[in-house]
């Protein structure tokens, strides 16, 4: 799937969407440059759950869980990541295999510790076509 977004508002409403659409156990691996909208589309994400929490890229603490919506996210930002090994440390298997959903930044740095169901998600800026033009793609092409 393949969707074009030409604004803020738009790349978070398509993660609204997603995340309406989430099921529990689901894990969404988002990918993508630096500045490209990713946390934007992860609070749309979360809104989608109707998690009104404020959401925030959870760059220095790796993990952030929000358990008010109508299922637990869990936010993963593993761009300071080095090894696997270190996402065993926070016991990410225990969230990725529970009822909640996940939604991991920069998962194409350790697409190995990603199971095979994986919804993949990559997010490309357009600059032909506009500053805030974004191409989101969902499923295969997005791996």
């Amino acid at each position: 799937m393949r969707k074009i977004t030409d604004s803020e508002q738009q790349t978070y409403e398509f993660g609204r969407q997603i995340g309406a659409d989430a099921k529990p156990g689901q894990i969404y691996a988002l990918s993508g440059d630096l500045g490209v909208g990713k946390t934007v589309f992860a609070k749309g994400f979360a809104r989608g759950l109707s998690i009104e929490e404020a959401v925030s890229s959870p760059t220095f603490t790796i993990m952030q869980v929000y358990e008010e919506g109508r299922l637990p996210l869990y936010h993963f930002d593993i761009y300071r990541l080095e090894e696997p090994e270190e996402m065993d440390e926070i016991g990410y298997e225990d969230y990725f295999f529970g009822d909640g959903v996940c939604l991991v930044e920069w998962a194409d740095k350790m697409p190995e510790i990603m199971p095979k169901e994986t919804v993949w998600i990559r997010i490309e800026k357009d600059l032909e076509n506009g500053f805030s033009r974004r191409v989101i793609l969902l499923g295969e092409d997005a791996k």
